[in-house]
């Protein structure tokens, strides 16, 4: 009787087990198309995580406010409160859900200044990102004179030091808080993301961190000095959202192509730049945007021939660079999504491609 109880009992917990895995086996699939669905909406999305006073206000106005009408996409601007640039983990993962679960306002290019949010550690694929950086010593001098005497953007909004006429080196001479040295440490940051050895200001993982993200996470990060060529790139690399942004540019005047250009600047004597240059921070700081240019000028080479017309090559590599910086998310695309990026770029997409129709890698 014993024995008889304790085989029932087996054969109720085996189909209790049963019908347990059945359940997780249908919500699985469930999972996994919604999964499917997610990677479709985030591969719609550019996310410009723009650096201040890099240039990033006249790219906006000139590749995304500019064209979304003409292009059909939507403009989403980023607003951060107290003027901080970093999220916290509930703030991220609150962004995220927004931003993925927004399917009326797709496709969509998202801008503000947020350091780098990476997806994929709450479960989805990165976005499109893109971004622009510039000589950090320009950068930090330009937002000095920025806080005292405005742009060209928005002319009468007093700054925060309107009443102050101090100059740079004079700054510097009595080491005011505004020219001091940590205050390069601004671009590492964005790319290195939240982490708090991201803000560590000369902490070596956040600048190793941040090669890292460009490398992996971007599909293309520009230079201030270099946009026009950055415009060209991104209208070949990403045409259902930048169609027409090099022509679109060039026939802007120069206040359009200068948006919030600082309006008085004093030139720094020399011994305030070698100051300045000397620091670790500097250094570092330096060392990412040599590192952008250098991948830059890569990317450039690889994509435009000697003519300056698009290479061959360059659809290749437009593919290779889509692969890095969404990289599971490629793999797990679906067959619409695909079909979508080869009918972008219909005949040298094929060059591509080998004779059984899987991409080269």
């Amino acid at each position: 009787m014993f024995r008889l109880n304790l085989s029932l009992f087996n054969f109720v917990i085996t189909i209790f087990g049963f019908f347990i895995l059945n359940y997780r086996i249908h919500n699985s699939q469930n999972l996994n198309d919604f999964s499917k669905n997610e990677r479709m909406k985030i591969s719609s999305i550019i996310l410009y995580n723009r650096i201040p006073k890099t240039g990033s206000t006249s790219l906006t106005n000139a590749i995304a406010y500019d064209l979304c009408a003409k292009n059909g996409f939507n403009v989403i601007h980023l607003n951060m409160t107290k003027n901080r640039f970093a999220m916290n983990i509930i703030d991220q993962a609150s962004f995220i859900k927004n931003v993925t679960s927004w399917s009326t306002r797709l496709p969509a290019f998202y801008h503000g200044h947020v350091a780098f949010i990476d997806f994929s550690k709450f479960g989805y694929p990165n976005p499109i990102y893109i971004n622009m950086v510039r000589e950090p010593f320009e950068r930090l001098l330009s937002h000095y004179y920025f806080l005292r005497y405005g742009d060209n953007y928005r002319v009468g909004l007093k700054r925060s030091k309107a009443d102050n006429n101090e100059t740079f080196d004079e700054c510097v001479l009595r080491d005011g808080k505004d020219c001091q040295s940590k205050q390069l440490w601004l671009q590492i940051p964005y790319f290195c993301g939240s982490h708090k050895f991201c803000s560590d200001i000369g902490n070596r993982l956040a600048l190793e961190t941040a090669k890292r993200n460009i490398v992996e996470r971007y599909v293309l990060v520009g230079l201030t000095e270099r946009m026009q060529d950055l415009i060209s790139l991104l209208e070949r690399i990403l045409p259902d959202f930048f169609n027409g942004a090099s022509p679109h540019f060039l026939s802007m005047g120069e206040d359009r192509k200068n948006l919030r250009h600082t309006l008085r600047k004093v030139a720094p004597s020399e011994a305030t730049i070698e100051k300045i240059k000397s620091s670790q921070e500097y250094k570092m700081e330096r060392e990412l945007y040599d590192f952008v240019a250098s991948e830059f000028e890569n990317y450039w080479n690889r994509v435009m021939d000697q003519n300056g017309k698009t290479s061959i090559e360059m659809w290749c590599f437009s593919i290779e660079s889509l692969k890095r910086a969404i990289k599971k998310a490629w793999d797990e695309m679906s067959d619409e999504m695909i079909a979508r990026v080869v009918d972008t770029w219909p005949s040298r997409l094929q060059a591509c491609i080998d004779a059984d129709g899987e991409y080269i890698e």
